[in-house]
């Protein structure tokens, strides 16, 4: 089975334009679902801060693709429809791509494998991309924002840690966060050493936050 390979597009508008953004968000689905190389796509808005918040972020704007296969042998970015690059320019838009392959993670996404079957654990161990996403459930909803600004601020804060950014399909409720580290030992110890992560992991599952969640860990091909 040929490797999936995930793409991460996060696009920020100047100042007055962010309408432009959100009027993309309806006229871009159309254009992406048609496109091939695509297996699957999804349109998102942002958050302030770099995480998730209950606060969007109207100038930015994000589009995360599966991709089946690669231009050439060689990892680069597979192009978008001519519209959405079109689109971006004549707005004066900036782009940060990322294109990612899923090497660990779980879950699924609408109900599918996005990025096929992985393993939950390999021996990388290099500079790492991870992409933690969950629909919340409603009666849930005060108990995970509740948790957001700590879990953030301990993150933004943590050794190794890059840069992050917070999208989601459906504000409030359909959320994920796309975050970069210097290697799988500086998440790690995010993850599983800091006090106030691991006290929203144990409540996510003990309550029962999440209707369904999705765990992937990327190495990163390219960024740009």
């Amino acid at each position: 089975m040929a490797p999936v390979y995930a793409q991460l597009t996060v696009v920020t508008y100047p100042a007055y334009r962010g309408w432009a953004g959100f009027l993309s968000m309806a006229l871009f689905r159309l254009p992406l679902w048609l496109h091939k190389p695509f297996s699957f796509t999804k349109l998102m808005g942002c958050g302030k801060n770099g995480t998730f918040d209950i606060t969007p972020d109207w100038h930015k704007w994000a589009i995360m693709v599966a991709v089946k296969s690669l231009p050439n042998t060689s990892p680069q970015l597979a192009p978008y429809p001519a519209f959405l690059t079109a689109w971006w320019k004549f707005f004066g838009a900036q782009q940060s791509h990322f294109l990612l392959e899923p090497i660990e993670g779980h879950g699924t996404w609408d109900g599918k494998e996005v990025f096929g079957s992985l393993p939950k654990k390999t021996d990388y161990e290099g500079r790492i991309a991870i992409l933690t996403r969950a629909t919340i459930r409603l009666n849930r909803l005060k108990n995970f924002w509740k948790h957001v600004p700590a879990v953030a601020n301990v993150m933004a804060g943590s050794e190794g840690f890059e840069q992050s950014v917070g999208i989601g399909e459906v504000p409030w409720i359909k959320q994920a966060t796309f975050s970069i580290w210097r290697s799988k030992a500086d998440m790690k110890n995010f993850a599983y050493k800091m006090a106030e992560h691991a006290e929203v992991v144990r409540k996510t599952k003990q309550e029962n936050w999440y209707s369904e969640e999705m765990f992937v860990r990327f190495k990163i091909l390219q960024q740009s």
